[in-house]
């Protein structure tokens, strides 16, 4: 098969993931051989290429958005069959006996693997995946939109569960990129008023088009305080200003998987008036379940742009560069 592999950390300037034909992997026990269609791109690939978080399987295949038909069943499967159309997320395997897993944490246990990170990912045109953390895609979702959903979008309504915002409530998104524009249309389906703040004028222009209520460039700019916000861009020096801006009792989360430092907040602008700020970390597969639901019923339909399997590094080159709106998707198939 052929596969985009990273031999070693690098920036993806220099163009690390190198085409390679290489055998196609067998499915385990109680694993599922994926033939892989798209695989959505996200700047958790960009955090494990250029080693933003602390280096673990290499040579390694990354990508964790993926879309696929079964193409073998391993020992012990039973919830698909070939030729059904499945997702893969990040999270790949749990303990499921720790106290947190027992508990609906499952995101949280210290025995958690994740897909094209700790195993080969979607990066290439086979791939597997424990049956047990495959997502059936619903059927009202072409491949290239349903990838998006399975990190951008998991992870987004995560983050938008944990920024408790209140009904018809004021919710401020800070960059807009993947996650973000697939909140934006879950938030203004819940009823909520958006107000988006990202540097890039495609990205302002972007949000208005998709329905934002008010759009701008820093969070001093915000015409008034808003009830929940939460943080896509990995740039800690935001921080602040975006507790600055919240009302009272008001809640930020933080969606990414890396952040740059914090500076020290001057604790009665930021956090008094029991402001919270929360951290989001990966999902559960209840998450998983519930935002594809949700996704389906609205329906959300991702901005997608394509590129082919072995475009990887300049797709993921215009990632880092902000020179895509919505999401970016590898065709494979």
């Amino acid at each position: 098969m052929k596969a985009m592999i990273l031999e070693d950390i690098r920036p993806i300037e220099s163009y690390p993931l190198q085409l390679r034909e290489i055998p196609a992997p067998e499915p385990g026990k109680g694993e599922l051989l994926i033939r892989v269609k798209v695989c959505a791109i996200c700047r958790t690939d960009l955090h494990v290429i250029e080693g933003d978080l602390p280096r673990q399987k290499l040579p390694i295949i990354p990508g964790h958005q993926v879309v696929g038909v079964v193409e073998k069943l391993g020992e012990g499967c039973s919830r698909f069959r070939p030729g059904d159309r499945v997702g893969i997320a990040w999270l790949r395997f749990t303990c499921g006996g720790c106290r947190l897993c027992q508990s609906g944490r499952e995101n949280l246990c210290a025995c958690a693997r994740f897909t094209g990170y700790h195993y080969d990912g979607g990066f290439a045109e086979f791939t597997v995946v424990p049956e047990d953390f495959a997502y059936a895609i619903p059927p009202n979702f072409e491949d290239t939109d349903a990838a998006p959903l399975l990190c951008a979008g998991i992870i987004g309504y995560r983050a938008l569960e944990r920024a408790n915002v209140p009904p018809g409530g004021r919710l401020a998104l800070y960059g807009f990129g993947s996650s973000a524009h697939v909140v934006l249309q879950m938030a203004l389906h819940r009823g909520y008023e958006v107000y988006v703040v990202t540097r890039g004028e495609k990205h302002r222009e972007l949000a208005r088009q998709m329905g934002a209520f008010w759009v701008g460039e820093s969070p001093a700019q915000l015409p008034v305080n808003v009830d929940s916000a939460i943080l896509f861009a990995p740039a800690g020096e935001l921080v602040p200003a975006i507790l600055e801006r919240l009302d009272r009792g008001g809640t930020l989360a933080i969606a990414g998987i890396h952040l740059t430092p914090i500076p020290a907040m001057n604790y009665e602008r930021c956090l008094f008036y029991e402001r919270d700020l929360r951290s989001v970390t990966s999902n559960t597969r209840s998450d998983g379940q519930r935002l594809l639901a949700e996704a389906a019923q609205i329906p959300i339909r991702p901005r997608v742009t394509c590129y082919p399997l072995a475009d990887a590094n300049k797709a993921l080159h215009d990632l880092k560069g902000d020179r895509i709106s919505g999401t970016g998707v590898l065709v494979v198939e």
